[in-house]
């Protein structure tokens, strides 16, 4: 390849990056944010670290006593690690939600999972607790992140795939929230399970809005394949 052609495929990779992020600019700016919190977070002393999350957790005592805050606060803070996993997932999910649905129907969806499911996987704890079968430590667990918010997100999607792809896809996620449930059931198993259900429920959200096909998209990019150059043949002179 040479390399006036090396430089048009990064001119044209670059432009595709450039048009996507601004296609979805909410999710990159929560991204961006949890690449600063993230950075804040390791640059703490370690025994200074579970400190400054539990007070920034959406656990039984902080829901009770300051609740707006500690919801927003969590989605906004990690435990430290993952921005590449993040990085894939929010593109894989969040920014073709955003695209799909539009930034404030996409934070919709995003505000009921992370809202539903903190309330009702931590109102099973408080229950739990209530009935002596939890231990009373757990009214100031550490509970912060995006997965709430990321599986209501996947749980919408079942809408933008078209069938008979969206069974499928819907089979795939619910064994992915289901799986933990063998090997012992937490609350934040639970949050998971229940966000994704809350993802389904916002179809009113995306009716109307359009799905995606799979094999379509499969056929055209085969289609539009490189296909081996082949020398023209030579004929013998008289022939």
């Amino acid at each position: 390849m040479r390399l006036t052609d090396t430089r048009r495929t990064v001119a044209r990779v670059a432009h595709f990056v450039r048009d996507w992020i601004k296609s979805a600019p909410g999710t990159y700016i929560w991204y961006l944010i949890l690449f600063i919190t993230t950075f804040i977070y390791n640059s703490l002393p370690e025994d200074a670290r579970e400190v400054f999350l539990k007070q920034r957790s959406t656990n039984i005592d902080h829901l009770s006593s300051d609740p707006v805050h500690v919801l927003v606060g969590s989605a906004l803070w990690t435990s430290g690690g993952g921005l590449v996993h993040y990085a894939i997932m929010f593109t894989v999910f969040h920014a073709v939600a955003e695209r799909w649905l539009g930034t404030w129907r996409w934070l919709s969806v995003v505000v009921i999972g992370h809202v539903g499911a903190t309330y009702l996987s931590q109102g099973l704890v408080l229950l739990g607790i209530h009935a002596g079968a939890l231990p009373g430590s757990l009214r100031d667990v550490v509970d912060v992140g995006v997965s709430y918010g990321l599986k209501a997100v996947m749980g919408v999607l079942v809408w933008y795939v078209a069938r008979p792809w969206r069974w499928l896809y819907l089979a795939g996620i619910m064994l992915s929230v289901s799986i933990p449930f063998v090997d012992g059931t937490t609350f934040t198993d639970i949050g998971h399970f229940t966000s994704v259900l809350l993802g389904l429920a916002c179809y009113p959200l995306a009716r109307g809005k359009g799905t995606w096909d799979p094999a379509v998209t499969a056929r055209t990019l085969w289609a539009r394949r490189p296909r081996p150059h082949k020398a023209p043949v030579r004929r013998p002179a008289g022939a």
